[in-house]
This record gives structure tokens, C-alpha cells and sequence, in this order.
């Protein structure tokens, strides 16, 4: 074998090399950003939620004034019946 074939047997090997060592590249780079696309859905998708659940919890605590409120007002009329019954 002579230097000219064995170096276009090496010329070759190399753009083998060289067309895998692509390949698999773009293939991590389409992982990465398939993994970051989601990351941000993700965190849109918590965002969203914890908006959600601010607005459940102050409707909660108004709903936990008002109980409050009529808790005290049911008190209140209890105390004007006198025992037994009869206003």
C-alpha cells in the first residue's frame, strides 16, 4: 500500500468521523433545546398555578371573615331567646 492511498484511506476515515461527530451533536443540541422548550413550559404552567392559588386563598380567607361574621351575629341572636324558647 502507498502513501497516497493509505491517505485517502485516512481522508476518509476522517470525514466519517467527522460526519458522525455531527450527527451526534446536533442531536444534543436538539435534546437541549427540546429540555429547555419544556423547562419554560413548565414554569409558565407554575407560574399560572401559583396565580391560581393566590387568588383561591384571599377568596378563602373572605370566606373565612364572613363564617366569622355570621358565626357572631347567630351568637348574638341566640343570646336575645331567652330559655325555653319564647322571645
Amino acid at each position: 500500500m502507498d502513501a497516497t492511498t493509505l491517505g485517502s484511506l485516512l481522508v476518509g476515515l476522517g470525514a466519517v468521523v467527522g460526519a458522525v461527530v455531527a450527527y451526534v451533536g446536533k442531536r444534543g443540541e436538539n435534546a437541549l433545546t427540546g429540555y429547555s422548550s419544556l423547562t419554560n413550559d413548565l414554569q409558565e404552567e407554575r407560574d399560572r398555578l401559583d396565580t391560581k392559588v393566590t387568588e383561591l386563598n384571599a377568596k378563602l380567607a373572605e370566606m373565612s371573615s364572613l363564617r366569622a361574621a355570621d358565626q357572631a351575629e347567630i351568637a348574638r341572636l341566640r343570646r336575645l331567646i331567652p330559655p325555653g324558647g319564647e322571645p
